[in-house]
């Protein structure tokens, strides 16, 4: 689980208002943010969610808590020295195993991180709010493009989602003098067979 000395909080509505304060103006009523814990549960299970136009596009619940252990406990059979770091690092971030803890201590941690560490930061929940964020302009999104190409897919639909409300259009991939040659290729082979 993502912890960190900064990520202690007192209240979910107090964290969610200076979230969607941050909602740059194209996204506001679009983005919202979800969490609960479940205080009558053992262990006061919870959920998080992010959507966007009422449609849930990532989710964070306690059951992911539980394969992280479980990945834990698998190193430790294996006789490899556990690094919750380097689980996080190498395999939950990227296949977003990550638990309602994870997203509540991101959010804290997200509203004491400089804006410019967020955007390139190995925790992509930060990498998320960032994207959505009023004080990143169009220039910003634009010259992080490559960097976001690399991200895994549940990352890149939200500096999607931003690009398209702030009317960013990429144009589509340049067209190589190889990929000519071939479709020219095609088409001489196809003209070929209709004539015979």
């Amino acid at each position: 689980m993502i912890c960190d000395e900064r990520s202690k909080y007192k209240s979910w509505s107090a964290l969610k208002k200076q979230m969607n304060d941050l909602l740059c103006a194209s996204l506001k009523d679009k983005i919202t943010y979800f969490y609960t814990s479940y205080h009558q549960v053992h262990n006061a299970y919870g959920r998080a969610t992010i959507n966007y136009e009422k449609k849930e596009l990532v989710a964070f619940s306690w059951e992911e808590m539980y394969k992280q252990e479980w990945d834990v406990s698998a190193s430790v059979q294996k006789g490899e020295a556990v690094s919750y770091e380097r689980l996080e690092k190498e395999q939950w971030m990227s296949a977003c195993t990550l638990c309602e803890g994870d997203f509540i201590n991101s959010v804290t941690i997200y509203l004491k991180t400089d804006i410019a560490d967020a955007l390139y930061s190995d925790n992509y929940l930060l990498r998320i709010f960032a994207y959505m964020d009023r004080r990143v302009g169009k220039r910003t999104l634009i010259r992080i493009k490559d960097d976001v190409e690399k991200l895994p897919d549940w990352v890149k639909q939200f500096y999607r989602i931003r690009c398209e409300a702030d009317g960013i259009i990429f144009p589509p991939k340049r067209i190589t003098d190889e990929s000519v040659v071939s479709l020219t290729r095609g088409f001489d082979n196809e003209l070929r067979e209709r004539m015979n």
